[in-house]
């Protein structure tokens, strides 16, 4: 049985057929491969481009975070300033007055005129109503006012037997007084009941 049986090599073999297979041109595949270069090199030149101009904005960025920065530290400083200088103008502008009272008491030491201390007093109290004036501060007026709990404080009630003054400031006890149209401090009053 072993001798029956030959093999063949060809049958042995898986047999290939080959088909025909639609082959591009040479032509065809050569276009191809530019347009592919040419769409790959504009990619590419796209891509760097894009990089170049991300590479820029990073670098803008960085300078206006920079430049914010340096703005925010030179606002700080400048309100720092104004405000440790608003104190020194309001200051100096109480120098004379100060002045004034210094000269008042050297006067009195040799007085004995009562009128002159006052009219000298009165001088210098005027002189500082009208500095007080000048940077903004007001009196609250308060005489025969009706009672306002934005600008007045009520320390006492007071009874009247006039039903016209009541809910009205009978007596100041400490005038109050505005910066600017905001309450420095409230005027106490005495309010008839």
């Amino acid at each position: 049985m072993g001798k029956d049986k030959k093999y063949n090599k060809e049958e042995q073999e898986p047999q290939i057929h080959e088909q025909p297979v639609d082959a591009p041109e040479v032509d065809d595949v050569a276009v191809e491969d530019e347009e592919e270069s040419g769409e790959l090199e504009t990619l590419k030149n796209a891509l760097v481009e894009s990089q170049t101009q991300l590479e820029n904005q990073k670098k803008e960025y960085l300078f206006l975070m920079a430049e914010f920065d340096n703005f925010r530290k030179r606002n700080v400083r400048e309100r720092a300033d104004l405000l440790k200088n608003a104190a020194e103008s309001a200051l100096k502008g109480l120098l004379p007055i100060v002045d004034d009272f210094e000269r008042g008491l050297e006067a009195i030491k040799d007085s004995s005129d009562a009128d002159a201390v006052k009219e000298g007093m009165q001088l210098i109290y005027n002189k500082f109503v009208k500095y007080l004036e000048q940077n903004g501060v007001k009196e609250i007026p308060t005489a025969d006012a009706q009672f306002d709990t934005e600008y007045h404080e009520a320390i006492a009630l007071v009874p009247v037997d006039d039903e016209s003054k009541k809910g009205k400031i009978i007596d100041t006890v400490a005038k109050g007084y505005t910066l600017n149209d905001k309450v420095l401090r409230h005027a106490k009053v005495a309010v008839g009941q």
